[in-house]
């Protein structure tokens, strides 16, 4: 089998004196070739680490007789970018990358590739590039950070922020929990969305099993990554693509796991996404399906008492599908050229699981003090549900695991907004009471990119009486940290004259968990028949009038203009 690189050698002269002038040999011409991108760079703690990785992957390669040449695509953080419009561009920057990726492995021509990365965005990104590369590939994510004292973790300073304004706790008590809270390198130690795919990604077959979500600091990172770049190799010299691996039963083995871990609402645009670059079909209704009857096994945070780390010191993704086992499609290929049965059996030959629990017995803990078996499932529906209505025809997602039971069933009166900066005051200041749904729109991916609605989402969560009594429904998306009774997702959304567009002051809206069900029932306070309702809403439909494009240039105009629904995933379509 003549190698990909070799083909392009002969169809460019140029090709080799280009590689010989930046340092290459005349040996390393003839070896495999092979991509090495990540999204190292000074942009936050889930970045700025990554190069070590990316040098113990390159020597991996080079051990194996390959070549490798080292690409670098950097991210943005959700954090740093939230409270401003910068959190406006971080569904975005998930195609970009994707974008760079596909532009870098076909421009050059490449045997292989070893992709790395930890967060949000970056994660999925390089999930989407390598599917769309299809080639044989890896990844290496760049794990977890450590918690802080008193294990705090990033994910509350939204909450002790909001504690902070509302005169809880003082400013100096909100300087400690900032300073002490990102305590080391790696992705935020909760299972948000930066956790999540981590998980997803090695639950899809394409990381070394065991590998994700470890601490950033420890020494068996670095050693997974050094494993990587020689296990690419073998993959390049076998012809494993993606596409072997990546199939609808490894989706489907994905989403089993994502119930486990009560993962974050944000995979249903990742998912799908990913998916759709392989031309498999996944999409909400996929995740409701397969969520409905699911037992929910993982003990942290937001949802659960520990942090992320821990998840790990349990023993991590196998740990979790050893116990849901008879759920999932065991005879997928992986990227150990084995299959996923295969692969649990042998990490438990080789002790997989009493190393990793050496870290928990320092905790004094067991592996069922995080991750429950499944016969005592912390749930058994699963964590997320799709709902819809004549609020949402084409869904709207909720993390069920999350919000109050008080919340599963309610109809409450609407406070429509047209941007999160007015709902947020509006809740700080007490202008939002018990019953209420704060509904948040103008802000799904046409409208403004989709941006989180984390900060009102602690606002709400924090608040003890309203987070047992009022609702938060929005075309954007939420933190996969938020916690409460949130309701994002909501489609077609506002900025394409959908439902959520005409709702007025007053309006009572039904909200039903069980049934999957989101719906206006009534008017200006006053309940109606359905049918009368939609006659309403037909008529504010018609005297509708488009908001102005928030964006008139660059890559957030490009985006509102091309992004697909958020249901399939919210990725551009037709660049």
């Amino acid at each position: 089998m003549e190698l990909n690189s070799q083909k392009v050698r002969k169809l460019a002269p140029e090709n080799d004196p280009l590689k010989i002038g930046m340092g290459w040999t005349v040996a390393d011409l003839d070896k495999p070739q092979i991509l090495v991108e990540s999204t190292f760079g000074d942009s936050h703690p889930g970045s700025a680490h990554l190069d070590q990785f990316v040098a113990e992957a390159v020597t991996g390669i080079t051990e194996a007789g390959g070549k490798a040449a080292r690409y670098f695509v950097t991210d943005i953080c959700d954090g740093i970018a939230q409270g401003h419009d910068g959190i406006n561009y971080s569904l975005v920057s998930r195609d970009m990358i994707a974008n760079m990726i596909e532009i870098h492995g076909n421009s050059t021509g490449f045997d292989g590739g070893v992709f790395i990365a930890s967060c949000d965005k970056s994660v999925p990104a390089c999930l989407m590039g390598l599917c769309r590369l299809n080639m044989p590939s890896i990844m290496i994510t760049g794990g977890v950070m450590d918690a802080g004292p008193n294990l705090l973790t990033l994910e509350q300073i939204g909450m002790y922020s909001a504690m902070c304004q509302r005169g809880e706790i003082t400013e100096e008590q909100l300087l400690y929990y900032k300073h002490h809270a990102c305590p080391s390198c790696g992705a935020c130690s909760f299972m948000g969305t930066a956790s999540t795919m981590q998980i997803m990604a090695e639950a899809l077959g394409l990381m070394l099993p065991g590998s994700a979500l470890m601490p950033a600091t420890s020494v068996e990172l670095k050693e997974m990554a050094h494993e990587a770049g020689k296990q690419v190799m073998e993959l390049a010299k076998k012809g494993i693509k993606v596409s072997d691996i990546v199939t609808k039963e490894a989706f489907e083995n994905a989403i089993m796991v994502h119930a486990a871990i009560s993962g974050s609402t944000n995979s249903l645009l990742h998912i799908p996404a990913i998916a759709h670059e392989l031309g498999i079909e996944i999409d909400s209704d996929t995740f409701d399906r397969m969520h409905r009857g699911a037992h929910y096994l993982l003990d942290i945070r937001p949802a659960g008492r520990w942090p992320a780390q821990f998840f790990y010191y349990a023993g991590g993704v196998p740990a979790v599908m050893e116990e849901i086992k008879s759920k999932l499609h065991l005879d997928v290929m992986t990227v150990t050229g084995k299959t996923l049965g295969e692969n649990l059996t042998e990490l438990k030959i080789k002790g997989f699981y009493e190393k990793c629990e050496q870290h928990l017995a320092k905790w004094n803990l067991k592996r069922t003090d995080v991750i429950r078996r499944f016969e005592q499932p912390i749930g058994d529906n699963g964590t997320v549900a799709i709902l819809k209505g004549n609020l949402a025809p084409e869904g709207s997602v909720v993390k069920h695991s999350a919000v109050p039971k008080e919340m599963f069933q309610a109809v409450l009166k609407a406070r429509p907004f047209d941007c999160e900066e007015d709902a947020i005051a509006a809740v700080l200041s007490h202008q939002i009471r018990p019953g209420d749904a704060v509904i948040i729109r103008y802000e799904g991916p046409k409208g403004s990119g989709m941006p989180e609605m984390f900060y009102t989402t602690e606002a709400i969560s924090s608040d003890a009486e309203l987070g047992k009594s009022i609702a938060l429904i929005t075309d954007g998306r939420f933190s996969g940290a938020s916690k409460g009774p949130a309701i994002g997702h909501v489609s077609p959304e506002a900025a394409e004259g959908g439902p959520i567009a005409l709702i007025e002051e007053g309006d009572l809206i039904r909200i039903d968990i069980p049934a999957r069900i989101i719906e206006v029932v009534g008017i200006k306070g006053i309940e109606m028949p359905l049918d009368e309702v939609d006659k309403v809403l037909a008529a504010r439909k018609a005297a509708w009038q488009p908001k102005e494009p928030k964006y008139k240039s660059g890559v957030l105009k490009l985006f509102s203009e091309k992004a697909v629904s958020p249901m399939k995933g919210g990725y551009m379509n037709e660049l």
